[in-house]
């Protein structure tokens, strides 16, 4: 939750609430200016509209994606130990985020398939595989998300592995 404050006197500050926050909102524009620019580009280099809007509508879920997975990545590593009260007060916080962007992302996909339905085309292709192409590539960005953010982490061992003993014969 993002806030703005305003100090109107010396002892007096009002706040104003929206939701998320503002770097969560320029991601969001970014993954759109993605999804839009790449439809125009190719709707200007093939003329085809139906390749267009599956292009941008997957350019636009996998960037979207891309953001969600790291975000889930980025909680799921600091998730706290469930032994605790405040750390399942934590868990449940996490979960109605984790609800909220899974909501997002799975209507956003069905929002995709109806666009490309609804385009003109013709064909077994067109009907059944292309709507589900935009779902299954903002899937495979949530997943790349994930593993981007946790290929910046290191595990340390506790203690070198052991040299395995040779069996005489």
């Amino acid at each position: 939750m993002g806030r703005i404050v305003k100090q109107l006197s010396d002892t007096t500050s009002k706040y104003y609430w929206y939701p998320g926050e503002k770097e969560e909102w320029i991601r969001a524009v970014v993954a759109l200016a993605v999804g839009g620019g790449s439809a125009a580009l190719l709707m200007l280099i093939t003329r085809n509209s139906l390749a267009a809007v599956v292009v941008g509508c997957s350019a636009t879920l996998a960037v979207a994606g891309f953001n969600f997975g790291r975000r889930d990545a980025k909680a799921l590593a600091g998730f706290p130990d469930m032994n605790d009260k405040a750390a399942r007060r934590a868990a449940v916080a996490y979960s109605g985020r984790a609800f909220w962007r899974g909501m997002v992302q799975g209507l956003a996909a069905a929002f995709a398939a109806i666009i490309v339905l609804n385009m003109v085309h013709s064909g077994w292709l067109a009907d059944w595989v292309l709507p589900l192409l935009p779902a299954a590539v903002g899937a495979l960005g949530h997943q790349a998300g994930m593993v981007w953010d946790r290929l910046g982490t290191t595990v340390a061992a506790p203690k070198p592995a052991a040299k395995p003993e040779t069996v005489a014969e």
